[in-house]
């Protein structure tokens, strides 16, 4: 009886596999020859991503700063526009009354001084002199200035006519805290708003034209 030997299958059964090795082999060593032809493929690091993170938001904070700046300086001048608007209000109330606003005594107001808040000349059946009409005037400015305007407040000073044939002349002066937007646009050392500072900006609209 012929006997076979159990040892002689093994190179049929693992010679695909040492021929495998030695490919892989092969080409290794020909990828280190060839200086590493072969492109290196990878991802964005953690560092990498952190600074972009940082780089956005440094970006951020500065279109904020410019944001808020525009907010404030855009405040600023619809104060400044509310001012205006409301110096040629009171002046056309004194034209109304222009004989009366024309004299000394007229329509005369300093900031210290408070208009008379008992006349009301707009009820019905009214019938004001020219004094009280210039009362009322006043007192009514003066509300629309506090409403429109931070600590809005505003004075009146009339010329009279130098000579005969001319014309009285009224310097309107308006006075508003504008503190929030100085300090925001020029971070002011004597803004309203820092820790030591407690003097308000003030700003003032000046108005003169002849009555």
């Amino acid at each position: 009886m012929r006997t076979r030997d159990p040892t002689s299958r093994l190179p049929a059964l693992f010679g695909p596999v040492a021929a495998a090795t030695a490919d892989t082999a092969t080409a290794r060593r020909q990828c280190a020859a060839g200086g590493g032809a072969v492109a290196r493929v990878g991802g964005f690091t953690l560092v990498e991503v952190l600074v972009a993170v940082l780089v956005i938001s440094i970006g951020m904070l500065g279109v904020a700063k410019l944001v808020l700046a525009a907010v404030t300086a855009n405040d600023s001048a619809y104060f400044r526009t509310q001012a205006a608007n409301l110096a040629y209000s009171i002046l056309d109330a004194m034209r109304a009354n222009r004989a009366y606003a024309s004299t000394t005594s007229g329509y005369q107001l300093s900031l210290s001084q408070s208009p008379n808040a008992t006349i009301m000349c707009d009820a019905l059946g009214s019938d004001c002199t020219p004094a009280e009409m210039a009362q009322y005037d006043l007192y009514r400015w003066r509300a629309q200035l506090a409403s429109a305007l931070p600590q809005g407040n505003g004075q009146v000073a009339i010329t009279p006519a130098p000579a005969s044939g001319q014309v009285a002349t009224a310097t309107i002066t308006i006075q508003w805290d504008d503190s929030v937007a100085q300090w925001a646009l020029v971070n002011d050392s004597n803004a309203h708003g820092t820790a030591t500072d407690t003097t308000p900006d003030t700003q003032t609209f000046t108005l003169e034209s002849a009555l």
